[in-house]
């Protein structure tokens, strides 16, 4: 067996035993050990895309909706550059990713050899672990150093804080198997531990973090931002101390008993003129929005839960948590309600009640705004898809406007999955993490998936459309909010300049139709709020376009701020 097909077969039979179950392909030539070794191990499904951008944002939503590592493999060159934005998200999001780029061997490079550059340290500190495999070399001891190589890589994407790592695998020719007469004997046994066990295991029991036990205050409020962490816990918390629950949609912790329509009322001048909360307690990454950042100033005591993430749920690192306003007076791995309290009685003051009547008047007043017209605007239909998807569902939400709509309008519901690449909030690579994450949340017996994206980011990532014959394809409804350009912009400070809409409104003309008909998908355009249910009914990968205008929904958007401001005027 030549060198580069022992190294490959060794990594991939390693990374099984730690647990690998999908992997991404983009082509390329000096990657050829690593694909051949994927495409023909059993316990691997493997999924094949032509642009490395696509092929890395779609292990990032397989890894993501799985909350295990998923491996991403590319040629030399200008692809692994590509992986870097999808590396970036993983850092921020705590995914965990398994990088593997195929690179010359030493002797070639700095020659001008061709699709030949500097892959040392390509992705800086955005990764757990880099490691320059080496060459591999008929040598005594290369076994057991590639295969405890992969464990270690392995139990860095997994840690305590979970993310990517990076292996720079170089091969030297030939590159396809010689497994035939005349092939070379391999000095050692390539076989790992008997009873496929990994080379290096990792048992013992998961320790429950101690708890803080969180001082008794009446004016207490808890933030959940985006996260993969269990919402249940803090759910109970605040129906246990009366203290408004704050949920992002990517917390999944938007339940009942939440507050639903938080970001109106934190911009809301009757309410935010009050009392300033004594104590915040949150979890995850509390940065969607500019009223919650605002909010958190305000606080006396900031109180900030170091959750795990992805890959390793158990897992809590004080050292490793959001503070975006830098507020934070204690950081700790788990809360315990206040000493004292009756938990068979749930409290509650007047501190409680105000919001239970702010929350009741703006959820009335938001949802007549939104219901007084039957044609769908872009904050309605967040509101009614989150609503409409079945029990079981996953929901993605794309960057800019989406989440915001979704986090503006969505009421309070329990049995949808919702996840969005909010690490870096980038809408590069939305498609595909899209898919990423529909095909893992449907392998692993979840029902169907959706996504709620905008037009620049279903142009910017157009290939993730593009899936060929024999390729696992999701059932994924892709709604397109259509306002031919950048809808975040109408309602930022950009809006008033002269040149605003050639450089920032961006448009372009172009209808989702056209884009579907490349990648021959099928294509429905929705206009009226009452044929929202029909048109999410179907299987397979589809697109669902509706067309808005930038300038009517940052005026209604506005005017639902307005009819909050009064609501609540009256109610407190």
């Amino acid at each position: 067996m030549n060198p580069s097909t022992a190294l490959a077969r060794v990594l991939v039979d390693e990374l099984t035993r730690c647990g690998l179950a999908e992997a991404v392909v983009a082509p390329g030539s000096r990657s050829t050990p690593l694909a051949l070794a994927l495409v023909a191990h059993p316990g691997v499904r493997v999924h094949v895309r032509i642009d490395e951008r696509s092929a890395s944002f779609l292990a990032l939503g397989l890894a993501r909706a799985s909350r295990r590592p998923v491996a991403v493999v590319c040629t030399s060159g200008t692809a692994a550059a590509n992986f870097h934005p999808a590396v970036m998200e993983a850092d921020e999001s705590g995914v965990p990713l398994l990088v593997l780029t195929a690179d010359r061997p030493p002797e070639l490079r700095g020659t001008g050899a061709n699709q030949t550059v500097d892959q040392i340290g390509l992705y800086g500190g955005a990764v757990r672990m880099f490691a320059e495999v080496g060459t591999p070399d008929p040598l005594p001891g290369m076994v057991a150093y590639w295969r405890s190589l992969v464990c270690r890589a392995w139990g860095s994407a997994v840690g305590g804080r979970p993310g990517p790592v990076h292996l720079n695998v170089a091969f030297r020719d030939p590159l396809t198997p010689d497994d035939g007469a005349g092939a070379h004997p391999w000095p050692e046994p390539l076989e790992g531990r008997e009873g496929d066990r990994p080379w290096i295991s990792r048992p013992g029991p998961v320790v429950e973090p101690a708890a803080f036990t969180l001082p008794a205050v009446e004016r207490g409020v808890i933030v959940c931002g985006d996260g993969d962490y269990d919402p249940v816990p803090f759910l109970a918390l605040a129906e246990m101390t009366g203290w408004p629950l704050l949920a992002e949609p990517t917390s999944n912790a938007r339940r009942a008993g939440a507050v639903s329509t938080y970001r109106q009322l934190l911009a809301s001048p009757s309410l935010v003129s009050g009392p300033p909360p004594e104590l915040v307690v949150s979890v995850g990454r509390p940065n969607l929005s500019r009223q919650t950042l605002a909010f958190l100033r305000r606080a006396g005591r900031h109180v900030v839960v170091s959750s795990g993430t992805v890959g390793d749920p158990a897992a809590s690192l004080p050292n490793s948590f959001s503070d975006p306003v830098r507020t934070a007076t204690d950081v700790v791995a788990a809360v315990a309600p206040p000493a004292g309290l009756d938990l068979g009685s749930p409290q509650r003051t007047d501190w409680s009640r105000t919001w239970e009547r702010a929350e009741s008047a703006a959820r009335s007043a938001l949802d007549a705004v939104l219901d007084a017209e039957e044609t769908l605007s872009e904050p309605r239909l967040a509101r009614d898809l989150a609503s409409h998807v079945s029990a079981g569902s996953l929901l993605f939400a794309g960057s800019s406007m989406p989440i915001r709509d979704l986090d503006a309008t969505m009421r309070a519901r329990c049995g949808v999955r919702l996840v969005g690449n909010r690490g870096v909030s980038g809408i590069d690579g939305t498609v595909s993490t899209a898919v990423g994450a529909a095909l893992a949340h449907q392998s692993g017996g979840g029902g169907h998936a959706y996504a709620l994206l905008g037009d620049l980011a279903v142009l910017h990532d157009q290939n993730g459309l593009v899936i060929g014959p024999g390729e696992a394809r999701p059932d994924l409804a892709l709604v397109v909010v259509n306002n031919d350009g950048g809808g975040i912009f109408s309602g930022l400070e950009q809006a008033g300049h002269p040149d605003f809409e050639r450089v920032f409104g961006t448009p372009h003309g172009i209808s989702m139709e056209r884009v579907a008909a490349v990648a021959d998908l099928p294509y429905t355009r929705l206009e009226w709020a009452t044929d929202l249910p029909k048109a999410l009914l179907g299987e397979g990968l589809r697109v669902i376009e509706v067309c808005t205008r930038r300038t009517d929904s940052a005026a209604l958007r506005r005017r639902l701020q307005a009819a909050v401001d009064v609501a609540v005027d009256e109610a407190l």
